[in-house]
């Protein structure tokens, strides 16, 4: 059950909306300068979205373009019934659907469509990069990340971009469910079962690298082996020189 919004919360999400119709009112009046700001504001959240669907970066980066500029020739039309990163990303998701349909890939399920097809074969960040860690520390993040980007691009379709949408971007059940154009229950749905899904995916992937933990294979092997017949061979020389 979502926690009631307290005082600070309520007067946060107000100065955002007013915030949202000022910058709207200024682009509408001419000031690229306001629709840059703009853009800079939702590109994370916006190339997530299309990016859960299209599951290529430049596709995303695309639909992005394409979304934002349906966006600005549309912008008189908003009229405020909802957050404008709501209807930014319905935009994105609509300019994101259309292209996947005209290239007939990802045996393409509607997002409204709860039936859970296969899995398919083979994100700001899904996991931030820590600021001031070692290079090591670093690597292991990344590595991390791509793991579980990968694993969120082998959910089925619907499933990603409600999962995107809520656990990444942090919407609200409502939010997801407004810019999907279906049941705030059914969001509830996919989350479970993509969380679901991707538990065991990855429990599975440690499972299939338990057995190289701590892999004494290789250059290791050949060095203690290499390194233990020397000190025989210096042993058997020693032993050599002490027979009468």
């Amino acid at each position: 059950m979502a926690k009631p919004l307290d005082a600070t919360t309520r007067e946060a999400g107000g100065r955002n909306e007013a915030g949202d119709a000022g910058l709207v009112a200024r682009i509408i009046g001419g000031d690229r300068g306001a629709f840059e700001q703009l853009m800079r504001q939702y590109n994370t959240g916006l190339f997530r979205a299309a990016r859960s669907i299209l599951r290529d970066d430049a596709d995303a980066e695309d639909v992005l373009q394409e979304a934002y500029l349906a966006a600005y020739c549309h912008l008189a039309d908003f009229r405020g019934d909802a957050k404008l990163s709501t209807w930014l990303t319905r935009i994105v998701i609509n300019q994101a659907l259309g292209r996947l349909r005209s290239r007939r890939r990802d045996n393409v399920v509607e997002l409204g469509d709860d039936r859970e097809p296969g899995l398919s074969a083979p994100m700001e960040q899904a996991m931030h990069d820590g600021e001031g860690e070692s290079p090591e520390g670093g690597a292991m993040r990344a590595q991390l990340r791509r793991l579980l980007e990968r694993k969120i691009d082998e959910l089925p379709l619907a499933f990603r971009t409600t999962f995107i949408l809520r656990e990444v971007e942090e919407m609200t059940i409502e939010e997801v469910a407004e810019c999907m154009a279906i049941p705030t229950a059914t969001v509830r749905t996919r989350v479970f079962r993509a969380r679901a899904i991707l538990r065991a995916s990855l429990a599975e992937e440690m499972d299939g690298a338990t057995n190289d933990v701590f892999s004494f294979a290789g250059a290791r092997c050949d060095r203690v082996v290499a390194g233990v017949l020397g000190r025989l061979r210096v042993l058997d020389a020693e032993g050599a020189g002490r027979v009468p």
